[in-house]
């Protein structure tokens, strides 16, 4: 039983901050492909970019993101179907 929910735990503790919530929100539904690098989330959310990276890693360390590198321009995306079914829940 221990080991069942750890995968699933560890997901809902990487989103459960708010700001995870956000990025993971601008991601899916705000933020069109070509404005989904650090910058574009960065004037969307009016926070230090800093901040934004390092919630960045902890979803990219998780699975819940990935980037793909197009020159130094790093474009993000949600790759975990889970995250994007628990926002949806959350956003009716």
């Amino acid at each position: 039983m221990k080991n069942k929910y750890k995968d699933e735990s560890a997901l809902l503790k990487a989103i459960a901050h708010p700001m995870r919530l956000k990025i993971i929100e601008l991601l899916l539904l705000e933020l069109p492909t070509e404005g989904c690098s650090v910058n574009a989330i960065q004037k969307k959310l009016t926070i230090p970019q800093s901040t934004i990276s390092q919630h960045l890693q902890i979803l990219k360390n998780k699975g819940i993101i990935d980037g793909s590198k197009t020159g130094t321009r790093v474009c993000y995306r949600v790759i975990d179907k889970r995250a994007a079914k628990i926002l949806k829940i959350l956003k009716p």
